[in-house]
């Protein structure tokens, strides 16, 4: 079982979202009778569920009467025809939240789906897929958790969460150790420092910085990551590696098995295909 954000922190999105659907009023159902109904959500695909809590709570938002089972959790794979979701209450409410409510169990779904797929990819290597800040705006927090219901982690929730020195800051600051040094300043103790690279030159320059706590190792080909992890563990140093860059499924295995901990993959939030749920009143 995943534990997902307490609904405080999407709830006003969710109200946003369905008062930018509803706009002014929804003529189609107000055309209809408002009487208690029953419906279900089925999933039309094979696909890893992601977001039934945010779809229960948007259910909710439109009814508060309204009676949801979830026989399924979040995080489980499941096949096309399988019932994810039962509900019971107001005609009115189930289809002023329909649209919005699958939009987002669908989008969730999808990118939990993908994530899986990576996950498997990279099975056995001991590497882990990690998620990036390329995500959508205001689904940021439920799209995060969506990558870890597809077993992925995450990198960082927002920029508070750690330091990450690109190629932009670098230039900035005038370099690796002032960039460092200025972090190590600024940051909270406990706040981890990773630099981004390009070469082997850069990454020798991050493991002579004792603050340095991990090294992302930027479009790099496979024969430069198995060099940067020989050039760690000979170091002696226990910083992580973080593979970035051009991380598709099918290369994803054979960066894996380079040795380093990390891939991060955009792709999760960024292009992950939303996947077919469908709700049916009985």
């Amino acid at each position: 079982m995943f534990h997902p954000p307490h609904p405080e922190t999407y709830r006003d999105q969710l109200r946003a979202f369905l008062r930018e659907d509803w706009g002014t009023q929804d003529w189609t159902t107000a055309s209809v009778p408002d009487r208690p109904m029953t419906a279900r959500v089925v999933a039309k695909a094979d696909l890893v569920l992601a977001g039934l809590p945010v779809a229960a709570e948007t259910l909710k938002l439109a009814c508060g009467s309204m009676v949801i089972e979830l026989p399924k959790h979040d995080g489980q794979k499941v096949g096309t025809g399988t019932e994810v979701m039962r509900l019971r209450g107001s005609s009115h409410g189930i289809l002023l939240a329909e649209r919005v409510m699958l939009n987002l169990l669908q989008r969730l779904s999808g990118t939990a789906t993908l994530t899986r797929k990576f996950v498997d990819a990279v099975e056995g290597t001991g590497a882990r897929i990690l998620d990036t800040r390329k995500t959508t705006p205001g689904l940021k927090v439920l799209e995060k958790y969506a990558v870890r219901c597809g077993g992925g982690v995450n990198h960082r929730l927002n920029l508070s969460d750690g330091v990450l020195l690109k190629e932009n800051h670098l230039a900035a600051v005038g370099g690796i150790r002032a960039a460092v040094e200025s972090a190590r300043r600024v940051a909270p103790n406990l706040v981890k420092i990773e630099v981004e690279v390009e070469n082997l030159g850069q990454l020798k320059a991050c493991l002579e910085l004792p603050d340095v706590d991990g090294v992302l190792l930027d479009n790099m080909a496979l024969d430069q990551m198995r060099e940067a992890v020989a050039l760690r563990d000979r170091s002696g140093r226990r910083l992580f590696l973080e593979a970035s860059g051009n991380i598709t499924l099918e290369r994803a295995r054979a960066v894996a098995e380079t040795g380093v901990d990390f891939l991060s993959v955009g792709a999760l939030t960024h292009s992950a295909p939303s996947v077919d749920l469908s709700l049916r009143m009985d």
